[in-house]
């Protein structure tokens, strides 16, 4: 008789816990539908985006806590990053990412790009400051300015474009689920990233 109280204890709690959880995030408030939103391929897997910038702070801050969640993610999500494509400097920011990604350098390259802008002063905001910041990583400049401008980082970069027009991305740091729903930072990191657990959750049935 005692087990079954306890189980019914804490069948309760988790009730009482998925109300609470319905109860705090909610549609058109804590997050938001996208009007135009991406076809969702239905393989079981909720992709997530953070649409970002390098030269933004608050994307800088942000780091720490997104690099540490998305350790915690299952197969079942798959998460990028996008970066923002709104003017000729975030776009020759999202060519440096994609370079980065296409050269296969080690992930942490991307936190050296932040601590080169944010902590050091170097905006990295044209080809040879870009050349010179990867030839400290092994990259041969001309090797850095071939990626940049090759038809696949060009063509990644127009991709990004039309996706943020689509998503309508107006700030950064940013998070999208399944290009359905839209996550921004409005509150604490921890706080945006318990939003963003709470409609993958929700996404899930429907991926």
């Amino acid at each position: 008789m005692k087990n079954y109280i306890k189980k019914i204890s804490k069948l309760s709690l988790l009730v009482i816990f998925a109300l609470s959880i319905n109860a705090e995030y909610k549609l058109g408030k804590d997050y938001r539908l996208v009007d135009n939103p991406m076809p969702v391929k239905r393989d079981g897997v909720v992709e997530v985006t953070e649409a970002f910038w390098y030269g933004c702070a608050h994307c800088y801050s942000f780091e720490p806590a997104i690099n540490s969640w998305k350790s915690k993610l299952t197969p079942e999500t798959k998460f990028t990053k996008m970066p923002i494509t709104w003017s000729g400097i975030h776009q020759m920011h999202a060519a440096l990412y994609y370079t980065i990604e296409s050269l296969g350098l080690d992930p942490s390259t991307h936190s050296a790009v932040f601590v080169t802008i944010h902590k050091e002063g170097n905006f990295l905001q044209n080809p040879k400051a870009i050349e010179a910041f990867l030839e400290k990583y092994g990259v041969a400049p001309e090797v850095t300015s071939k990626y940049l401008n090759s038809f696949s980082v060009k063509q990644k970069v127009n991709r990004g474009i039309k996706f943020a027009r689509q998503m309508k991305v107006s700030a950064v740091p940013m998070m999208i689920v399944d290009g359905k729903y839209i996550i921004e930072s409005k509150r604490t990191f921890s706080e945006m990233l318990d939003v963003v657990d709470f409609v993958i959750e929700l996404q899930r049935p429907n991926s």
